[in-house]
């Protein structure tokens, strides 16, 4: 008997070369250097690249809701996002296998990218209205991932950035949305909370639809982490 849940869809989840996860990390690396440089020599704009709420709601630029997932804001941002990839990405496939984990990743950065678009027009004491304001990144995608944690590994330990103490995911994950909203209004950032939470939310409905679906393998796997 296998000591861990395996794939869900029955497959192996990971190669022994090059994983779906790495694929879509050096994916976008590669994306922001060849939108970066099609920018600079002025052969792209913004507008072709980062989704914008009010470009979407003209009917234009709609494949920004792709794009942007693999686009980001500097160096930093990419750097950020894709070592949290590394890690979370690394660990869900494993889970729910290649195909279901691809996926997974990109129907949930781009609900993000439309949640951050509805959203755009109501704002409020805890998001503001951003309309005409250009959001990139894989954030919303890997916010996804964290949501699916939340519900098949509540109790797994881990390690926020500048952090150095394990927490378990059931408590960082509301944790880090909290402080990325702080951060944001109090320091006036632009960053993506709507995007974050549409993220969040595509990761909990999924992962509620996998609890009910495979208790008896969510159950085995929860058995790891106390």
């Amino acid at each position: 008997m296998k000591t861990h849940i395996g794939d869900l869809d029955g497959k192996k989840g990971f190669f022994s070369s090059l994983s779906i996860n790495t694929i879509l990390i050096l994916l976008t690396v590669l994306m922001f250097f060849v939108f970066s440089l099609l920018m600079k020599f002025n052969l792209l704009t913004i507008d072709d690249v980062a989704i914008k709420p009010s470009n979407i709601f003209q009917g234009k630029y709609l494949w920004t809701f792709l794009t942007s997932m693999f686009m980001h804001g500097g160096f930093f941002h990419l750097f950020v996002n894709m070592l949290s990839l590394f890690f979370l990405g690394t660990f869900l496939q494993r889970i729910l296998g290649v195909k279901r984990y691809l996926w997974f990743y990109l129907i949930s950065g781009l609900f993000a990218g439309l949640f951050f678009v509805l959203l755009s027009l109501i704002p409020t004491p805890f998001f503001s209205a951003d309309f005409d304001v250009f959001a990139v990144g894989a954030s919303g995608a890997l916010f996804g991932l964290i949501g699916l944690m939340m519900l098949l590994t509540p109790n797994l330990p881990v390690y926020i950035m500048f952090i150095p103490i394990p927490i378990k995911i059931k408590y960082a994950a509301p944790g880090m949305l909290v402080l990325l909203w702080f951060i944001s209004v109090t320091g006036n950032i632009p960053i993506g909370n709507t995007a974050h939470f549409g993220g969040l939310i595509a990761g909990l409905v999924y992962g509620l639809y996998l609890r009910n679906r495979y208790k008896n393998k969510v159950k085995a796997l929860n058995k790891f982490f106390r």
